[in-house]
């Protein structure tokens, strides 16, 4: 089994959630792989697809952007995924984002556009099998309306917690659930 980590908007395979995924899967002898993204949403999703292609078993898992990519690619390679605090209206939500966006990494910033808002909307799909689905929600979300993500996926398996933030405090709380569901 490659659980793919993919990060949100801004962020990098090197974020908080990231680490944590990362020594949680490699003490467990799990291959685990967290690639830092092109911001630009085409590059991104070539990048995981040739990753997809070239890894045995591949499983999903995705933070706000990032989860908006999984549920787009766990649909078109028919893969498991979880997905937390996801993006469901990219195209929407990042339109604030115009003219440019920080990079979380180095706390540089790089030029968001209506180019990239574009590319987003040809991702945005409604899920076929939500049963590949795992959705990690937070009410605190301060970032997306979590309401969204229950309307377009209400048969997926659902994790919704009072409180929190778009984050999603105390991930470690549910390693094993994420571990057991991608299985």
């Amino acid at each position: 089994m490659t659980i793919l980590y993919i990060h949100g908007f801004g962020s990098s395979g090197f974020g908080s959630k990231a680490k944590i995924f990362r020594e949680y899967f490699e003490k467990l002898g799990i291959k685990f792989i967290a690639p830092t993204l092109s911001y630009i949403p085409d590059l991104a999703i070539l990048t995981l697809e040739d990753i997809i292609k070239n890894c045995d078993n591949v499983k999903l898992i995705g933070s706000s952007l990032g989860g908006f990519y999984s549920k787009y690619l766990a649909d078109k390679y028919n893969l498991k995924a979880v997905l937390i605090n996801p993006a469901i209206n990219p195209d929407v939500t990042l339109q604030r984002a115009i003219p440019k966006a920080l990079n979380y990494y180095d706390l540089s910033y790089f030029e968001w556009n209506e180019n990239y808002l574009a590319m987003l909307k040809k991702y945005k799909i409604t899920p076929k099998n939500q049963d590949r689905y795992l959705l990690m929600l937070q009410k605190g979300d301060e970032t997306l309306d979590y309401k969204e993500a229950l309307n377009l996926l209400p048969n997926a398996k659902i994790i919704l917690e009072d409180g929190g933030t778009h984050s999603f405090e105390g991930i470690e709380r549910h390693l094993e659930n994420i571990k057991d569901f991608l299985k």
